[in-house]
């Protein structure tokens, strides 16, 4: 389970304390809000007067077969008609606006929220479960205000309304409209809590389709290669019959409740005729007031409809603002505390002018660690001291840990005891936004954003110019292929850098962490995944940015980091070794024979692929 989810659970339960956190984003729009329920209150007005002009119109007009007031009356009827448009528009558009700024605020403080949140977050959050957070809930939480509580008012409105006028102009014809509406909201209530729940089911079911759909298109050539079409037909029948099974449901309960409804608007118009029928007859009352009950029957089953249906999806808008708030109320495992805020300032507003020089000299000072999540510690009293300048390779097989020292030092996690020391002062004196300003890191995948590729280099230091972006790709000799692009540096390199190579992402990835000119570099198994040309090209680079800059290598070829001045030597997340690669070789253990068994593969390799 996410750490969302757990903060929901300890939601769930207060409804009024759900809603209520979302007055601070609504407190901008109450005057929007007030305007539009009260267009809404007047619209509901001249809806209810509507079936009375119809009775005066009968009684004026048509039963004594006059025109006689008729040029005032449809200039009166026509003036109501436009002034229930220009409010609709008005209402339409205020609304819109109540929508889409308020679903802008709450993704704005989510991707704010977002950025200030430690690492382990995104360790156990699934991206999807984040952009549902950030895009559908938001959407629904800003429709819902903007659009369904209005609806609440004027459903309200009319109904109230329409049986209070019905009443006052007569009780007993009012009863037999009224009569039908208790047991049409009841149904409605009772019905649309269940078509609700199997829309919510064929929502998820359609996301399963859709997911199908992605895996078998993205993955034909698995499918076939490993020849499972038949069980991804299987898989995918199956997965439709649900969907199909769930909306005959869905259109079986449409298909009963609304016959029930017209029936059972069909006997309030059935009850008025007979009643109002005997009346007109015995002349209590005349024709037009009949016609006023008749439609106030007729009408009276859509806003009590609508009424249900609101409130529904209104409540089951409480699990979007959990989620939301959820998120928003999250704390982030690693902060920096009042007084280094007060002194460094935060991510967003720093306080540069405070910072001071980082040199890159780092010790572990008899550090305990175990991952948030984690129930058994992955290092324990554990010291090193690295000098600035030093550079630090981390080796192991896969899964073994190596990445636990490296987030340590970049304060992505924290020690359970123990302190970490930048130049001799515990780095949670400093600020974080300090420390990763000095950071360089090279993933193993690195991520590029969409625009050009001088934008992606710019990213590590924003007040670069051109001449030294250029630089930077020289450095790390990613400029020639650059310069081989259509457009140069200006060239696309598309979402998450799909025009380009992984080489040449890696690449650009190197002349960003370049560019940024850090005291601290990490390379995570930088060169793993990239052909061996562009490894030469970036292994003659690396000697070079490495030269007096403290540096971590986790390695996967043991080839690549003989030079280094440490090597550490991890297993099942503990390290079992530590020192030169002369001096591991002497002691022929663990290292030793990681380095003989990975010498032997790739010689191998060699012979039949050559040199």
């Amino acid at each position: 389970m996410d750490t969302t989810s757990q903060e929901i659970k300890k939601q769930a339960g207060s409804p009024l304390k759900v809603w209520a956190k979302l007055l601070p984003f609504l407190k901008p729009y109450s005057k929007m809000m007030i305007f539009i329920v009260t267009l809404m209150l007047a619209g509901a007005a001249i809806d209810i007067a509507y079936p009375m002009l119809t009775g005066y119109a009968v009684d004026h007009f048509v039963t004594p077969r006059s025109s006689q007031g008729l040029v005032g009356f449809s200039l009166f009827y026509f003036a109501l008609v436009l002034l229930q448009m220009a409010g609709t528009a008005l209402f339409a558009r205020t609304a819109l606006k109540v929508e889409m700024y308020l679903g802008r605020d709450l993704k704005k403080k989510l991707f704010t929220h977002l950025q200030t949140l430690s690492f382990s977050y995104y360790n156990t959050t699934p991206v999807g479960v984040i952009m549902a957070r950030v895009m559908s809930d938001t959407n629904r939480i800003g429709g819902v205000f903007a659009w369904s509580l209005v609806d609440i008012f004027w459903s309200l409105a009319y109904i109230v309304g329409c049986i209070a006028v019905m009443l006052a102009i007569n009780w007993k014809l009012a009863l037999l409209v009224i009569v039908v509406v208790p047991p049409i909201a009841f149904l409605t209530f009772y019905f649309q809590k269940r078509i609700l729940n199997i829309n919510r089911k064929v929502r998820k079911i359609n996301a399963e389709i859709t997911r199908h759909y992605n895996e078998g298109i993205s993955g034909a050539k698995t499918s076939k290669t490993l020849v499972i079409e038949e069980k991804n037909t299987e898989a995918f029948r199956e997965v439709t019959s649900n969907m199909r099974h769930t909306t005959i449901r869905g259109v079986l309960l449409n298909a009963v409740y609304v016959p029930i409804i017209g029936f059972l608007t069909a006997l309030a118009v059935a009850f008025v005729i007979t009643g109002g029928g005997n009346m007109v007859l015995g002349e209590t009352i005349g024709i037009g007031e009949l016609t006023i009950f008749i439609n106030y029957a007729l009408i009276i089953a859509d806003p009590v409809q609508n009424l249900a249906r609101t409130i529904s999806n209104f409540i089951s808008t409480q699990a979007n603002i959990e989620r939301v708030s959820a998120l928003m109320e999250l704390e982030p495992q690693i902060q920096d505390t009042p007084a280094v805020v007060e002194k460094y300032g935060t991510s967003f507003e720093p306080k540069r002018e405070n910072w001071e020089p980082i040199t890159g000299h780092i010790t572990f000072d008899d550090i305990t660690f175990r991952y948030p999540d984690g129930n058994e510690n992955v290092l324990e009293h554990f010291s090193l001291d690295v000098p600035a300048g030093t550079t630090v390779a981390i080796v192991g097989e896969t899964g073994a840990g190596k990445s636990t020292l490296v987030n340590l030092a970049c304060r992505f996690f924290e020690p359970t005891e123990g302190r970490i020391l930048i130049d001799g002062k515990d780095y949670r004196e400093r600020s974080m936004l300090w420390l990763h300003s000095s950071i360089g890191y090279v993933l193993q995948t690195p991520h590029l954003f969409s625009g050009s590729v001088k934008e992606n280099i710019r990213y590590g230091r924003l007040s670069a110019t051109d001449e030294e972006v250029v630089e930077a790709a020289k450095m790390v000799n990613a400029h020639d292929f650059i310069m081989r692009m259509e457009h140069g540096y200006d060239s696309d390199v598309g979402e998450g850098g799909g025009q380009l190579s992984t080489g040449e992402k890696q690449l650009v990835s190197f002349a960003r962490a370049v560019l940024a000119d850090p005291r601290i570099f990490v390379l995570d198994e930088a060169t793993s995944s990239i052909d061996t040309k562009t490894e030469e090209l970036i292994q003659n680079a690396i000697s070079t940015l490495l030269t007096g800059r403290t540096s971590f290598l986790i390695a996967h070829r043991l080839s690549t980091i003989r030079k280094a001045d440490l090597i550490l030597v991890v297993r099942g997340g503990k390290i079992i070794e530590q020192g030169s690669h002369e001096s591991l070789m002497a002691q022929n253990g663990y290292y030793a024979d990681l380095y003989h068994k990975q010498f032997e593969s790739e010689s191998t390799e060699e012979a039949f692929t050559g040199p």
